[in-house]
């Protein structure tokens, strides 16, 4: 009798373990590399091989860190909802910083160089249009923090993309939007809690919205601090004495919210 329930429970982890990675197979995630000007980018793209023809792309800019796992999680997250994504590098040679001041430096030079970080944001587009499993007339754009504050600006210059998502990312303008420019649907999903972000700043940049005719809707989530999509913030904040803390809540949230807007502008 023993030795039937033993073989019975190995059988039946069996199953579960083949199950899982029948499920874990139907996401593929692989290094991919690009260029922008002389400097080589090192992208993350993950597709989806369950997804028959071609299906919307989403671009994946990442925080101020650089490109990590956290991108690449959620590069694979979209390819599990039916999505081809690609994490893009906005640093250049897959740079990452491990220190505040460091993520300061990347993250300002690109925003202060914004012809340079269109241009690798444009090739990463350019790259995702190209994939057999890419409709390459749907494309969005998601960011966190620093890609947040990408995206947005991306939209403001008059981006060709449906629509883009900004997870607690900067509101501030390197080139305000002007009248008819924003072409892209906008969703801001942001933490009520925010340090990084001031009052007036949000009240700036819907005046500027509302001025540009642009179509937008700005969520809050009451309590939630800056980088609350990511588990790693509470950690983060504790080791630098920043203002950074995981919203269970809010993460979920935020994500089907993102959800539902792309299912919007992608009639999907």
């Amino acid at each position: 009798m023993k030795r039937v329930m033993v073989f019975t429970v190995v059988l039946l982890f069996m199953l579960l373990a083949a199950g899982l990675d029948r499920a874990d197979a139907r996401v593929i995630g692989k290094n991919v590399e690009y260029t922008a000007g002389n400097v080589t980018l090192k992208g993350y793209l993950a597709y989806n091989t369950n997804i028959k023809g071609k299906a919307p792309g989403i671009l994946v800019v990442h925080e101020w860190w650089g490109l990590n796992d956290y991108a690449r999680k959620r590069a694979r997250m979209l390819a599990g909802l039916g999505y081809t994504a690609l994490a893009v590098d906005m640093y250049g040679e897959g740079k990452q910083a491990t220190h505040p001041a460091d993520a300061q430096k990347f993250s300002s030079e690109v925003m202060m160089h914004f012809d340079t970080a269109k241009a690798r944001f444009l090739a990463g587009e350019e790259l995702l249009k190209k994939q057999p499993t890419v409709d390459p007339d749907r494309i969005a754009a998601i960011g966190y923090c620093f890609g947040g504050g990408v995206v947005l600006n991306m939209a403001r210059q008059g981006a060709d993309l449906k629509g883009v998502v900004s997870f607690h990312g900067m509101l501030g303008a390197v080139k305000p939007a002007e009248p008819g420019m924003v072409k892209a649907k906008i969703l801001v999903l942001h933490g009520g809690d925010d340090k990084f972000t001031t009052p007036e700043q949000i009240a700036a940049f819907k005046d500027e919205m509302k001025k540009a005719g642009a179509d937008y809707k700005f969520i809050v989530y009451p309590g939630a601090m800056h980088s609350f999509t990511n588990p790693d913030a509470t950690a983060y904040g504790k080791k630098f004495k920043l203002p950074l803390a995981y919203n269970k809540k809010a993460d979920k949230e935020s994500w089907d919210e993102m959800k539902k807007f792309l299912g919007e502008i992608f009639k999907h």
